[in-house]
């Protein structure tokens, strides 16, 4: 017989013997008087419903239940429920639970193994799990976020994501994270997130090089084993993927006993009742790739393969099928697994500004460096804490390419350290660093803000943990061992004070005592790389790039510099940006802040510093250039970063200049596209929009479009695109990864060609808000392909589709579009010669549709029976709260059914009715509605036909009305008697904040009128009485009231005739007024002394921010003096003159 022949019975045998020796064992427990109380929520997790029908059964058949009992159990609804009522009922028959044990070792011995051996394994588990988080508390403390306990629900990881550089990443999407991430907190990771689903089985994180990753595991880690999450799951077994680079081949059974060595761990391992988790932490840190296409399956749990095949068959399900899976990796490594065998995908969150806010509180409250310690307690300290926090909070805000990298944690305790030890120092001499390479200097070599700087401090350990930095990053290593670090020359531990000890972290295995280090954060390592090349290729006669120095000869500075920037633009390295950050720190040393700071320690001169400027400045100026008319890739765009960062920055400001100014017309050529999307991500003038107009054709717009895509906020009006360019901007909005929020393209002409890729990029869009079409000529026929879309779309809240030329076809295309949309709040078709017919169709879907909240129908053809049509619409819909009905013809037969219609609506609250023909008649039933209409809140009714009758019904209403706040009536032939009545109500309305009165004949007598009412009236802020033909004794009037008024804040007199003597009136009034804020006497004969009045009166009034004294004749001499008089008396006051 073959000796290595499989024996049927081996594997019985082994255990019947291993039953046998725990015999005894067995009957002791059999004889534990608390074993049902002790094992009853084991019992409830792994009895099944079958089982529990047998022991049920046995128990009536022994007598230990009787039929009452047995009665009992089977009325519990749930099967934990039922489990704990048996226990109950054994525990007075059968308190030792002698019978259920014997059962269940004779009839269910698997489930009675697991019940008895689970906690034997778990317990100490937990408790070997909580020891080791202990000791990892003083590194947790020093990391910005500790405290977070959720991650951000995604969809995938995005293509930005796999080809570029972690902080290319996180600087293209300015810190803001995932566009469409929701929270999920981690006691929801793994578990169902609605009452249909299931739970997933393998949960892929992702997230850039110290975003939280591992801290999150060791939080998890901390709640589950603290009882606090998860209570049904058995075991979670946290591996850190660098343990397991010391292993070539591993088995599943080897690799559980690597992390969980315990008797009987197999019996929950390989258990279908038992619910495991494996979290594989740093899946880039595998010596070898993941290959998921070519790694040979297999389902044999004691076979050893390849680490890297032994993990794609551990996510395949080929091995632990049961088990759970949580994957954490750089976004990079994270989308080599297939998306197939992933359930669920999320996302590191980065800090918002808030949080980073409270990290620098909690960095300058609690002193993290030791460096800044021995400083601080050897200089005097002159700011207070809260000082230097805002202080680095300000100047934080100032360097917007810092902020943004803030967002991730391990990057925000760098900056912020150093930046909040720069201030503590207050040293006039040190400049605060305004680029990334100056913080990483200040940070690896704190005394170089100092005046102790030892020669020769810098070159040394850069000659070995310079070159372990650079040689592994070309190697994608980011972690090693002590024998790794040794090879190098690094001293394991480092010595306190030395280079090693502040920036190396020692990191402790899960499954054993043996330790590995890291830099701080990757991109410290890459600061260091940087370094060690700087000063190795001033000398180096070979290519650096082969650390065995075998390569053909490359002397000088400039061949080693030139051999960096095609590396970091080879396809090969570049895939995932890996020499990005490196290029842009090789190239800031060579800036003369880096240089002034760093160029002593270094031995470089001044001479040799400005050379290598030049040649730096020129290499990367021409591969910026060089792209032709290509696309803008991201490789040009971190070319650019290297030129700020070389601070060669004069380029850039104009450019910048161009973009602020509107005058980027013809100038978006050779690489002045790359500066743009350069600018797109950094620059204050796209923080809040991207302002593209008047500049783009389709050649530039193809170029940039790549970049585009990350634009939140995207203003292109005037552009006069194309069809072919409306296919570009078609294919920009149907991306996966676009971001636009808002896209203006306003005045373009573009036709119903041209908005037909827009309509069919809206039908995939996710992230378009508003759309902003106005001044265009889609015509009705474009419409009706908007329409199209629009009635799949459920993202876009706001369309502007004012003066299109849409007309009546188009209007009701947009009225089947309002009866099915359910997103659309805002709808503006302003000017589109839309008729009764059109908005007809309108206001019927109006009576279905529950979101629209503003339709701006204004300057169409609507006359009376359009608006009649609309009125009927507001009977019903409750939803409306804005409507403008501006230049559309309505008389007072439109406004009696929309007066009628107010008095039940109970939504609408701002009603535009300016430039319409209503009468006296129209007024008063207005007045009507305003008596019981208690939602309406702005009414315009200027240039209509008032006269003082209608004005007087409505201004009657406002005596009862508590809901108006803004009523306009300028230009309604009102006169005195108007006025009056006006200001009857205005005594006894305490809601009205905004009237307007301009361009009516009110006289002086209105004016007095309204002034006496000022004198009481505590809730009117506005008041415009511009051409009212008040003079001198409305003026004063006015005047005396200011004076015991303490509620209007503007004043608005242009061009009445108030002359000298109004103005000093104003001028006392303005001594003691104290509520004023604006005040415009404009075109009121003043004259220089009027306006001296004014002047001198400033000098004891402070709360006045803005005054109009232009067209008084007063001549340029002596507008010049009374500016500077008012200037000295009141320097915040803005001064038109």
């Amino acid at each position: 017989m073959d000796r290595h022949s499989h024996i049927p019975w081996q594997e019985y045998c082994y255990l019947d013997l291993k039953s046998n020796a725990q015999k005894q064992e067995t009957s002791k427990r059999m004889e534990d008087p608390g074993w049902l109380c002790r094992h009853q929520t084991l019992l409830q997790r792994f009895l099944s419903t079958s089982i529990l029908v047998n022991v049920v059964h046995h128990m009536r058949k022994v007598d230990l239940l009787s039929a009452h009992d047995v009665g009992h159990i089977q009325e519990m609804g749930s099967l934990k429920d039922k489990v704990q009522l048996l226990v109950e009922f054994l525990s007075v028959t059968d308190p030792h639970g002698t019978a259920l044990q014997a059962y269940l070792q004779s009839s269910h011995l698997t489930e009675y193994n697991l019940i008895t051996v689970h906690d034997s394994v778990v317990r100490p588990y937990k408790d070997a799990l909580i020891h080791r988080l202990k000791e990892d508390e003083n590194s947790l403390a020093q990391v910005a976020g500790t405290s977070n306990s959720s991650l951000l629900l995604i969809e995938c990881v995005s293509d930005l994501q796999q080809r570029e550089h972690d902080l290319v990443q996180v600087s293209v999407n300015r810190g803001a994270g995932p566009l469409h991430g929701r929270a999920l907190g981690l006691d929801k990771l793994i578990a169902p997130l609605t009452r249909v689903s299931t739970a997933p089985r393998v949960t892929l994180t992702v997230g850039v090089a110290g975003s939280g990753k591992s801290r999150m595991v060791r939080r998890f880690v901390h709640l589950w084993s603290t009882g606090q999450i998860y209570p049904e799951l058995s075991l979670a077994i946290p591996i850190a993927c660098w343990e397991l680079s010391s292993f070539d081949r591993l088995s599943v059974e080897r690799l559980l006993r690597l992390f969980v060595p315990y008797d009987n761990m197999d019996v929950i391992m390989f258990n279908e009742s038992c619910k495991v988790l494996l979290i594989f932490d740093g899946l880039e840190e595998f010596r070898q790739s993941l290959d998921f296409a070519d790694a040979p399956p297999t389902s044999d749990p004691r076979r050893e393969i390849p680490v890297s095949d032994l993990i794609a068959n551990i996510v395949r399900g080929n091995l632990l099928p049961g088990a759970t899976l949580w994957l954490l990796s750089r976004p990079g490594t994270g989308a080599k697994v297939p998306a197939g065998l992933v359930d669920r995908v999320t996302e590191a969150p980065p800090l918002s500004q808030t949080q980073i806010k409270d990290y620098i509180n909690h960095c300058i409250m609690n002193t993290l460096d030791a460096y800044s310690l021995s400083q601080e307690s050897s200089s005097s300290q002159t700011n207070t804490p809260e000082d230097v926090s805002t202080q680095v909070w300000t100047y934080l805000n100032s360097q917007k390419p810092l902020l943004i990298l803030s967002s991730v944690p391990g990057v925000c305790h760098i900056i912020v350290t150093t930046l909040s030890r720069l201030i503590k120092l207050d040293l006039e001499a040190t400049p605060l660093p305004r680029t990334l390479t100056e913080v990483y200097a200040h940070y690896c070599w704190p005394h170089l803000s100092g005046s102790d700087t030892p020669s020769g401090g810098i070159r040394k350990p850069l000659n070995s943990i310079g070159r372990l930095a650079f040689y592994s990053l070309l190697r994608r290593r980011y972690t090693f061992s002590e024998t790794e670090l040794r090879t190098y020359g690094v001293d394991v531990p480092p010595q306190g004070g030395t280079l090693g000890f502040r920036i190396l972290q020692r990191r402790q295995s899960w499954s054993s005592d043996s330790v590995a280090w890291q830099f701080t954060h990757t991109s410290v390592q890459e600061f260091l790389g940087a370094m060690f090349y700087y000063i190795s290729s001033r000398r180096g006669m070979f290519d650096l790039f082969s650390e065995s120095g075998v390569s053909w000869p490359r002397i000088g500075f400039h061949s080693h510099y030139r051999a960096a920037l095609q590396k970091t633009n080879q396809s090969d390295l570049a895939a995932q940006g890996n020499l990005d950050l490196f290029m842009r720190f090789l190239s800031g040393l060579m800036s003369p802040a880096a240089a002034a700071l760093l160029g002593g320690s270094l031995g470089v001169g001044h001479e040799e510093q400005v050379t290598q400027r030049t040649t730096a400045t020129t290499l990367l100026q021409n591969a910026v250039t060089g792209t032709g008319g290509d696309a803008v890739s991201m490789r040009s765009v971190t070319m650019v970063t290297c030129l700020a960062e070389l601070q060669q920055a004069e380029w850039l400001r104009s450019v910048e200049d161009d973009l602020v100014y509107c005058s980027l017309r013809g100038k978006l050529k050779g690489g002045v596209c790359a500066v743009l999307a350069y600018l797109l991500q950094v620059s204050e003038a796209c923080t809040e929009e991207t302002q593209l107009s008047n500049c783009l054709d389709s050649a530039s717009l193809k170029r940039l479009l790549p970049q585009l895509l990350y634009c939140s906020k995207l203003r292109m009006e005037n552009n006069e695109f194309k069809e072919g360019t409306m296919e570009l901007l078609g294919s920009l909005l149907s991306a996966k990864e676009c971001h636009i929020q808002m896209l203006s393209l306003a005045d373009n002409s573009i036709s119903s060609k041209g908005i037909k890729p827009l309509s069919r990029a809206l039908l995939v869009n996710r992230t378009l808000t508003n759309l902003d079409l106005r001044g265009n000529n889609i015509g009705a026929k474009g419409a009706k392909t908007l329409c199209e879309a629009l009635k799949m779309n459920q993202v876009l809240v706001s369309v502007n589709l004012q003066n299109n030329h849409i007309e009546d076809e188009g209007a009701r295309a947009l009225a089947e579009v309002l009866q099915s949309n359910r997103k659309l709040t805002t709808l503006n078709v302003q000017k589109n010669g839309i008729g009764p017919e059109g908005v007809k169709k309108i206001g019927e879907a109006l009576t279905k549709n529950q979101t629209l909240q503003d339709l701006n129908v204004s300057s169409n053809h609507l006359g009376d029976l359009g608006t009649v049509a609309l009125a009927q619409a507001l009977m019903v819909n409750h939803i409306l709260h804005t409507l403008s009905l501006q230049s559309n013809s309505v008389s007072d037969r439109g406004i009696k059914a929309l007066s009628h219609a107010l008095q039940s609506n109970r939504g609408l609250s701002c009603l535009n009715l300016r430039e319409n023909s209503i009468g006296v008649a129209g007024a008063k039933d207005i007045a009507k509605a305003l008596k019981v209409n208690t939602c309406l809140r702005e009414l315009d009714l200027t240039a209509n036909l008032l006269h003082d009758e209608g004005v007087t019904a409505i201004a009657e209403a406002m005596r009862v009305n508590r809901a108006i706040t803004s009523l306009h009536l300028q230009w309604n032939f009102m006169k005195a008697g108007a006025a009056k009545a006006l200001a009857q109500s205005l005594m006894s309305n305490t809601c009205i904040q905004l009237l307007d009165l301009q361009e009516n004949a009110l006289g002086d007598n209105g004016v007095i009128a309204l002034a006496c009412a000022l004198r009481s009236n505590s809730s009117l802020n506005v008041l415009f009485l511009q051409g009212v033909s008040a003079g001198k004794s409305g003026a004063v009037s006015l005047a005396d009231a200011l004076v015991v008024n303490e509620s209007l804040h503007t004043l608005d007199l242009r061009g009445n005739s108030i002359g000298m003597e109004g103005a000093k009136a104003f001028s006392s009034a303005l001594k003691n007024n104290r509520s004023l804020r604006s005040l415009n006497l404009q075109e009121n004969s003043l004259g220089m002394d009027g306006a001296i009045f004014i002047a001198t009166a400033l000098r004891g009034n402070h709360q006045l921010t803005y005054i109009n004294l232009q067209g008084n004749g007063i001549g340029e001499s002596g507008a010049k003096v009374v500016s500077d008089a008012i200037k000295a008396g009141a320097p915040d006051c803005v001064v038109d003159i």
